[in-house]
C-alpha cells in the first residue's frame, strides 16, 4: 500500500493527463458507434433479411481479438490514436446496433397499429412512438458499449493510444507493481461510475409511462 500511495504522489499529473485521454478515447468511440448503429439499426428494421445479414457479419468482427484488429490496420493506418479510434468504434457499433434494431421490433404491435389509426405517417410512428418505446434498449446498448470500450482503451496503449493503458504497460515493463496498479484501479472506477451514470440516465429518458407500468426492457 505504501509504495502504491507513493507511486500515485509521483505521478499524479501523469494520472490526470492518462485519465482524461482515456475518457477522451472512449467517448469519441462510443459516439461514432451511436451516430453509425443508431440510424442503420432503424433503417435495418425495413429489411429483416438484410438486418440479419448485417448483425451476423458484425458478431463475426466483434470476436476478432482487438489485438488482432489493431495488426489488421498498422499497415493502413500506422502506429497512433487514429488506428485505436477506428478499431475502438468499431467494436462500440454492434451493441448499439443490435439493442436498436430489437428495441424498435420489439415495440407492441397494437401502439404503431393505434398511432397509425390516430393519423400519424410511418415518420410520426417512429419518433412518437416506436423510439421512445425503443431508447430504455438503445440506451441499454449505450451502455453496454461504453463499459466494453473503456476495457478495450486500455489495450490500444500498445499501439500509442495513449490513456490509463501506457500507464499499465509502463508498470508491466518495469515488473512494478504498483504502478500497473495506478492505471488498473482508475479504468475500473471508471467503467463503473460510467455504467451508473448511464444506468441512471436510461431511466431519466424513460417515457413515465414505460417506467409507471414496468415495461421497461433491456438487451445484451
Amino acid at each position: 500500500m505504501n509504495d502504491f500511495l507513493s507511486v500515485l504522489q509521483k505521478n499524479s499529473g501523469v494520472l490526470w493527463k492518462a485519465a482524461l485521454e482515456h475518457v477522451e478515447l472512449s467517448f469519441s468511440a462510443v459516439m461514432f458507434g451511436v451516430v453509425i448503429a443508431v440510424p442503420l439499426g432503424i433503417i435495418l428494421t425495413r429489411n429483416l433479411k438484410i438486418g440479419k445479414r448485417v448483425l451476423a457479419v458484425l458478431g463475426i468482427l466483434q470476436t476478432v481479438p482487438s489485438m488482432v484488429m489493431f495488426g489488421l490496420l498498422l499497415p493502413a493506418f500506422g502506429i497512433g490514436k487514429l488506428t485505436a479510434r477506428i478499431v475502438l468504434a468499431v467494436y462500440s457499433i454492434l451493441p448499439i446496433l443490435r439493442n436498436t434494431y430489437t428495441g424498435i421490433l420489439e415495440v407492441p404491435q397494437d401502439l404503431t397499429e393505434a398511432a397509425t389509426g390516430m393519423g400519424m405517417d410511418r415518420f410520426q410512428v417512429l419518433f412518437r412512438v416506436k423510439l421512445p418505446v425503443a431508447l430504455p434498449v438503445i440506451f441499454a446498448g449505450i451502455r453496454l458499449s461504453s463499459v466494453y470500450i473503456i476495457s478495450w482503451a486500455t489495450v490500444a496503449a500498445i499501439i500509442g493510444g495513449g490513456g490509463l493503458g501506457d500507464i499499465i504497460y509502463m508498470g508491466l515493463s518495469r515488473y512494478n507493481h504498483a504502478m500497473v496498479l495506478l492505471g488498473a484501479i482508475p479504468a475500473s472506477l471508471l467503467a463503473i461510475a460510467t455504467s451508473y451514470i448511464l444506468g441512471k440516465l436510461s431511466i431519466w429518458v424513460t417515457p413515465k409511462g414505460i417506467r409507471r407500468s414496468g415495461n421497461g426492457r433491456t438487451c445484451a
